[in-house]
């Protein structure tokens, strides 16, 4: 090699090195942003309000340092490797114009990329009386059969609002049977599945089919596969109640160790450590198998591409471990304790407040947000700003909190919420732009993130055991509550967004025969 190629290799090198660089600190400062907002909010309410040991804050504060790291290394993994496995997979599946491939990949890919979504291994971890692995397999079917549904409807040019009011509406008259117990937890369900594992396949996916499609509402109609993949775990879990029996155990809620020294704490974490290394271990491995499969059968990617997605694995694999750890022997705990102390105070109202405070900040630093309001802020021609779209939804999120918390001190039944929300979303379908209703049920996944289900659910739980309420009906929900929030926020945005331009809702895509898309 002479020194001129020698140099630019070099060049090259710095230059790869210098881009990976700046995108994990990018993910860096998603994940601080995300974090730091509860941590300052805890630490002022244990230092004046609600005094804690001193070992547990530290254990707290050292999970939030996991978390964080986790969250970033774990998000540049999906970067690196999940989503570009989602594109070469629907891009080998618009190639292929078979429907039989097309429905089966879709359910493949829904099924083990759910079992490795981060969200739901935490709530199945807190759901009293039900093996973990059978939930989250139920909701994984659940995912994967309603993404057979949402890429159909993209083929078929079904119009996504009649096709989620059916779906709705089966939701409503099955919660009719199911029992108390499972009826919140059906639809936190549904919210946790959406998160930062499954939604970069879902897209990719979704745009992968649409452009099999040749006319202008294609792009469009790639909106709204997250949407109907967030029904598929309600209704699953609600078929799943009225088969399945609990062994009937009562929630019991986590325990702040107390340690005696720095060293004791860091052997909690060093030793649930490897537990969790397992347990991700288990839960990538579908993942690893399929994209092996896929690649050796079908795909025959570069070796270069194949060694990049190979650093996005271990990236993932380690930030998944360090996130679960961090949740689960320091920041889970906390969020139990919190609750219990302030639903103990004589004036536990405070929980009201204090839970909007924070559900404004949890939605408001969620990274996926972000994404979300520069999304309609292209799509609108600037109409509707992002600041604008970020306001209305930690408004939302944070009365949806609050109502959640009031819920817990009252016993107020979750379905005294969720049908007048629901009903309220889907009036305002017939009303808005068909684009604003899709991405609006899109972003209900986006707004239930990682703060949601690994802290406002322990918090709501912990209150709720302190108060002698059933943790089963009474805290679960936080999570569904939450994810209900977008749908109403953004289509509402869409109508002023319709107001300003001045135009009727656009007509419906002219209908196609399903055999000019699919041999």
């Amino acid at each position: 090699m002479t020194k001129v190629s020698r140099q630019e290799a070099a060049r090259r090198f710095l230059r790869r090195q210098s881009r990976h660089r700046g995108i994990l600190h990018e993910k860096w400062k998603e994940s601080y942003s995300s974090v730091v907002p509860i941590v300052l909010i805890v630490l002022i309410l244990c230092f004046v309000f609600v005094p804690a040991p001193v070992s547990a804050m530290l254990g707290f504060l050292l999970g939030g340092v996991m978390l964080m790291v986790g969250m970033a290394l774990f998000t540049l993994g999906t970067d690196l490797a999940m989503t570009p496995i989602g594109e070469h997979v629907g891009s080998a599946m618009t190639r292929s114009k078979k429907l039989w491939l097309i429905m089966l990949v879709s359910f493949l890919v829904g099924v083990v990329v759910t079992i490795s979504e981060p969200d739901l291994t935490v709530l199945a971890n807190q759901v009293p009386g039900v093996p973990n692995m059978t939930l989250i397999l139920s909701v994984a079917i659940g995912v994967g059969l309603f993404l057979v549904v949402a890429l159909l409807r993209i083929l078929l040019h079904i119009r996504m609002s009649w096709l989620l009011l059916g779906c709705y509406i089966a939701v409503f008259v099955l919660s009719c049977f199911v029992p108390d117990s499972f009826l919140a937890l059906s639809f936190d369900s549904g919210g946790v599945t959406t998160g930062p594992m499954t939604v970069p396949f879902i897209l990719a996916l979704g745009v992968g089919v649409s452009a099999m499609r040749s006319d202008r509402n294609a792009e469009n109609d790639s909106f709204g596969l997250v949407a109907l993949s967030s029904v598929g775990p309600i209704l699953a879990v609600m078929i799943l109640s009225l088969a399945f029996k609990p062994d009937g155990a009562a929630y019991t809620p986590a325990t702040m160790t107390i340690v005696e020294d720095t060293t004791s704490l860091t052997g909690m974490f060093t030793h649930a450590l490897p537990h969790y290394m397992g347990e991700v271990a288990l839960a990538l491995a579908p993942i690893i198998a399929f994209f092996v499969i896929f690649q050796l059968a079908v795909l025959h990617l570069p070796m270069r591409e194949v060694l990049r997605i190979a650093f996005g694995l271990v990236y993932t694999y380690v930030g998944l471990t360090l996130f679960l750890t961090g949740v689960n022997v320091g920041f889970l705990p906390m969020g139990s304790y919190l609750g219990q102390a302030l639903a103990a105070l004589p004036s536990n109202w405070i929980l009201v407040p204090l839970g909007m405070l924070m559900g404004y900040f949890v939605v408001a630093a969620e990274p996926a947000v972000h994404v979300l309001s520069k999304q309609v802020y292209e799509l609108t021609a600037g109409a509707v700003p992002p600041k604008a779209l970020k306001l209305s939804l930690s408004v939302g999120v944070s009365i949806s909190v609050g109502l959640s918390m009031l819920r817990i001190l009252t016993g107020m039944p979750i379905m005294y919420l969720l049908i007048p929300g629901y009903a309220i979303a889907l009036i305002l379908m017939f009303f808005v732009p068909p684009i604003f209703t899709s991405i609006a049920f899109d972003s209900g996944g986006v707004a239930s993130g990682p703060m949601t289900a690994t802290f406002m659910l322990p918090m709501a739980m912990g209150a709720c055991a302190a108060v002698g309420g059933d943790v089963t009906t009474d805290a679960f929900g936080v999570v569904a509550m939450v994810a209900m929030t977008p749908l109403i926020a953004i289509q509402l945005l869409g109508l002023s967004y319709k107001r300003k331009q001045g135009k009727a809702v656009p007509a419906a895509p002219v209908q196609h025969p399903a055999e000019d898309i699919i041999e």
